[in-house]
C-alpha cells in the first residue's frame, strides 16, 4: 500500500511537472507567435492588396477594357458583355466554390491559385493581341476568344475575392478591417498610379494602343501576388466538408434570404446598386464620341478614378471602423448616385468639357470602396463559419442585374441613345440608395 501510493505520488507529480512544462511552452507560444503572425498576416495582407491594385490599374473596368473593344470592333451590346462576365464571374463561381472553400484547411492556398489563374489570363490575353491583332490577322472570332478568356479571369476573380473576403474574417478582427482597407487602398493607389502615369502615355496615344505591354504587366503583377499569399502564417480550419451540389448551393442561398430579414434588405441594396455597373463601359464611349477624344484620353481618366478610389477610401476606413459599415454604405452610394447625371451634364456641353470629364472617373472611384464597405458590412451579419455562403449570396444578388441586363443597356444605348439608358438606371439607383436607411448597424 505505502509503496503503491509512493508510485501514485511520484506519477502524479510527473504528470504536473509535464502540465506546468507544457502550460508554459504554450503560453510562451501565445506571448510571442499570435501576436507576431497576425502583424504579419496584416503586413502581407496589405502588400497583397497594393499589388493587385497596381495591376488592376493597368485593366480598369470602366475605361480601358471597353476602349480594347472598340479597337478591335465590337457594338455596343458586344461592349455591354463586361458587366455580364463581370458580374456573372464574381457571383456564381464563388456560390458553386464556397463549399470547397469553407471546407479548405487553408484559405491561402485557395487564395493564391485563383490569383495565379488571375495572371494567366491575362497572359493568354497577351498572346491574343499578338498573334491576333499585331500580327495583322484580326479576324471576326477575334473579339469573342477576347471576351472567352476574359471570362476564365472574372470566374477567377469570383473565387479570389470570396475567398479573400474569408480570410480577411479569419485573420483580420473587426475594429482592423477598415484600417486594412484605408492602408491597402491608399498605398496601393499611391503605387498604382505612379506606374500608370510612367508607363501608359507610351502606351496609349491618340489613335493607338499598345495592350501587349498593358495585359503582359497585368499578368506578371498578378502573379507575383499569388506568390505574396503563400507568406501568410494561417492555422489550418477542421470544417465538416460541405457539399458542393448546385442546387443544394443555391438552395443554401435561398435559405439564407427567407431566415434573416437583415440579409434580405442588404441583398434588395446590393441587386439596385448592381444595376449602376451595367453603364460603367459606355461612360469612356460617352466622353470619347461626345467630346471626340481618342486613346490618349484614358491616361488621366485611368488616374483620377484611381485617385478617387484612394481619397474615398481614407474618410470611409476611419469611419467604418469609428461608426460601423452602413453610414459609410449609405454615404457611398450617395456619391455612386451622381455619376451618371454628372457625365450627361458634362456630355451636353460639348468640347468646352473635355478637360472636365475627368470629373465622372473620379466619382466612380467611389465604387470599389462601396463593394468593399457592402462586404465588410455583410461579414458583420454572420458567424464566421457561414460567411462564405453570406458572400456568395451578396455576390450574387449584386450581380444578377448585370448579368442579364448589360448586353441590352449596351444594346439600347445604340438605339435610343445615351441619355435615356442613364436617366433609367439612375432612377434605380436611388432606390437603392433609400433603402439604405432600411438597414441594421450590426455593431448595435
Amino acid at each position: 500500500m505505502v509503496t503503491e501510493n509512493i508510485v501514485r505520488g511520484i506519477e502524479t507529480e510527473e504528470s504536473t511537472s509535464e502540465l506546468r512544462d507544457g502550460l508554459s511552452t504554450a503560453q510562451d507560444e501565445q506571448s510571442d507567435s499570435p501576436a507576431s503572425a497576425s502583424t504579419r498576416n496584416f503586413g502581407l495582407m496589405g502588400l497583397y492588396q497594393i499589388i493587385l491594385r497596381t495591376g488592376w490599374i493597368f485593366k480598369t473596368e470602366s475605361i480601358i477594357m471597353p476602349a480594347v473593344l472598340d479597337v478591335i470592333g465590337g457594338p455596343g451590346w458586344l461592349r455591354g458583355c463586361l458587366p455580364t462576365l463581370n458580374r456573372f464571374g464574381q457571383s456564381i463561381p464563388p456560390v458553386l466554390a464556397s463549399a470547397h472553400i469553407h471546407s479548405a484547411q487553408q484559405k491561402k492556398l485557395v487564395l493564391a491559385s485563383s490569383t495565379m489563374m488571375m495572371g494567366v489570363a491575362f497572359l493568354c490575353l497577351a498572346a491574343i493581341w499578338w498573334f491576333g491583332v499585331i500580327s495583322g490577322l484580326v479576324a471576326w472570332w477575334t473579339p469573342y476568344a477576347f471576351l472567352a478568356i476574359y471570362a476564365v479571369f472574372f470566374c477567377s476573380t469570383g473565387i479570389n475575392q470570396l475567398t479573400f473576403g474569408t480570410l480577411t474574417g479569419k485573420l483580420i478582427p473587426v475594429a482592423r478591417r477598415g484600417k486594412l482597407m484605408l492602408i491597402a487602398s491608399f498605398l496601393g493607389t499611391a503605387c498604382a498610379i505612379t506606374c500608370a502615369a510612367l508607363l501608359l502615355p507610351h502606351w496609349l496615344t491618340s489613335d493607338s494602343g499598345n495592350f501587349l505591354a498593358i495585359f503582359s504587366v497585368t499578368g506578371i503583377l498578378f502573379i507575383l501576388g499569388a506568390t505574396v499569399v503563400l507568406m501568410i502564417d494561417e492555422d489550418t480550419d477542421h470544417f465538416e466538408k460541405q457539399t458542393s451540389h448546385p442546387a443544394h448551393l443555391f438552395r443554401s442561398v435561398t435559405r439564407g434570404l427567407s431566415e434573416d430579414e437583415n440579409l434580405r434588405r442588404l441583398a434588395a441594396v446590393g441587386a439596385l446598386f448592381g444595376i449602376s455597373l451595367t453603364l460603367f463601359p459606355h461612360y469612356q464611349a460617352l466622353g470619347r464620341q461626345r467630346l471626340d477624344l481618342g486613346l490618349h484620353a484614358l491616361v488621366p481618366w485611368v488616374i483620377t478614378q484611381n485617385v478617387g478610389v484612394a481619397l474615398f477610401s481614407i474618410p470611409a476606413g476611419w469611419l467604418a471602423d469609428r461608426f460601423g459599415n452602413r453610414l459609410v454604405l449609405r454615404l457611398l452610394l450617395g456619391i455612386v448616385c451622381v455619376v451618371p447625371v454628372v457625365a450627361l451634364l458634362l456630355a451636353q456641353r460639348g468640347a468646352a468639357s473635355s478637360n472636365l470629364f475627368w470629373i465622372v472617373f473620379f466619382l466612380i472611384g467611389a465604387t470599389p470602396v462601396t463593394i468593399r464597405t457592402t462586404t465588410n458590412y455583410c461579414l458583420e451579419l454572420a458567424g464566421r463559419e457561414f460567411q462564405p455562403r453570406y458572400l456568395s449570396t451578396l455576390s450574387l444578388c449584386t450581380a444578377g442585374p448585370a448579368i442579364f441586363l448589360s448586353p441590352l443597356v449596351g444594346y439600347l444605348v445604340d438605339q435610343v441613345g445615351f441619355e435615356a439608358m442613364f436617366i433609367a438606371v439612375e432612377v434605380c439607383m436611388l432606390l437603392g440608395w433609400a433603402l439604405t436607411f432600411w438597414i441594421v448597424e450590426p455593431r448595435q
